[in-house]
């Protein structure tokens, strides 16, 4: 090495330190001035300053140095906004020319972005190629991809999904069931699959996502085989599953619980009645009368409601009184527990977040290849949300001690 080429180095790695300096004082000065309120702001700086390094080191030479070891040269920014979990942050991507490069903070990205990508780069990757899809990827990952790339891709990501759906569980109280549907396609045909989820809230109030399964069928062997994983697991201690009346999970219920009570989802009951109602009953008479029952003081008294509306009905609409009689008291159960849980324990619209989330990565989609694909990225957004609840304050406030069937 030639001494001039030595006083290259030696200038490169003192352009390295002094930006490195330079970057941690702009985030002191941001930290200082706005605290915690500045983190988003902090951390947009340290990614901008890391990226704008690596992309030195893939060059092989400083901004306008002149070196002999340079492989290409940079070619400006691109504007990124990414969601993270201090704020939005601006970023500056480095651009390159002569050299690929790509900053690998951003290459890899989220887990369900990657597992976005995957779905979508296999669907192309076998055929299930629509112009929607094409313009779908091409947003997404901004180049054609090769099977083998899909491949590799997915290998890494899958083995971090699965140690993560794999992972030991502990004591439960409360254990909240749902079922919701996407489409995949089956040998040449487009057919809905269902994706069951669990979430648990442990004794000290604190909720977490216990997993999740996909099937074609939401029957009684899928919903058994689920509950089994979540016991092997070691998930114990449940002392309430809350849910909405899905096809085959009553049975499957009873097999892996038995004992345990049930508290049917009150939102989904309330939907169910309209479907009872016949003509000459008002519906908004016959909500309120419902919600008088859902809002009572304790179980005593929502039984006495719930008597008085099953015979203010049943003289003009026996059916809809039969109806209430027999499937309202499902969703009472939950009066047997601590007043301080009864409004998170009695429906289960805890869970519409999660659907909505899951809705929003899954449609850009449209249609899934294989169940695989689809387990893949609904695991990937599950764990992030997972991970933001950990840091969340508890879910469920601190019960008072005093039995609940002696208090209002």
């Amino acid at each position: 090495m030639t001494r001039k080429h030595e006083r290259n180095g030696l200038s490169r790695r003192r352009q390295q330190r002094k930006i490195r300096r330079r970057c941690w004082e702009a985030v002191m000065d941001v930290l200082v001035e706005h605290g915690f309120g500045g983190l988003a702001r902090a951390v947009e700086i340290l990614v901008n300053e890391a990226m704008q390094l690596e992309r030195t080191a893939a060059l092989g030479a400083a901004p306008y140095e002149r070196s002999p070891r340079r492989l290409g040269y940079a070619n400006g920014f691109k504007q990124k906004r990414l969601k993270t979990r201090v704020g939005e942050l601006e970023l500056a991507v480095p651009k390159t020319r002569g050299v690929s490069f790509y900053p690998s903070a951003l290459e890899r990205g989220s887990r369900s972005e990657r597992a976005l990508k995957a779905a979508v780069a296999e669907m192309y990757v076998q055929g299930v190629t629509t112009r929607k899809v094409a313009a779908v990827m091409e947003e997404l990952c901004g180049l054609d991809v090769t099977s083998s790339q899909v491949s590799r891709a997915v290998a890494l990501l899958d083995e971090e999904l699965s140690t993560w759906r794999e992972r030991e569980l502990a004591q439960i109280e409360y254990l909240v069931l749902d079922a919701r549907y996407e489409k995949i396609r089956v040998g040449g045909s487009v057919v809905s699959c269902a994706l069951l989820v669990a979430v648990g809230i442990a004794p000290d109030g604190r909720r977490t996502i216990l997993g999740l399964s996909v099937s074609l069928s939401e029957a009684e062997v899928h919903w058994r085989e689920f509950l089994a994983s979540l016991q092997e697991r070691g998930m114990h201690g449940v002392r309430l599953i809350v849910s909405d009346d899905h096809q085959g999970l009553a049975a499957a219920r009873t097999a892996r619980f038995p004992g345990v009570p049930w508290q049917r989802c009150q939102f989904h009951l309330a939907k169910n009645l309209f479907d009872h109602l016949t003509p000459g009953v008002s519906p908004s008479e016959a909500s309120a009368d419902l919600r008088a029952v859902w809002n009572a003081a304790n179980r005593v008294e929502a039984d006495r409601l719930l008597s008085l509306m099953v015979k203010k009905y049943a003289p003009v609409a026996p059916k809809l009184a039969a109806w209430l009689e027999e499937n309202v008291p499902e969703g009472l159960n939950v009066f047997d527990f601590p007043v301080e849980h009864r409004r998170r324990l009695r429906t289960i619209n805890g869970l519409e977040r999660l659907n909505r989330e899951i809705k929003r990565r899954t449609r850009v989609a449209t249609l899934f290849p294989n169940e695989a694909s689809l387990l893949r990225l609904a695991t990937a957004v599950l764990m992030e949300v997972d991970e933001e609840w950990q840091t969340e304050k508890r879910y469920l406030p601190k019960a008072n001690p005093q039995p609940a069937s002696t208090r209002s």
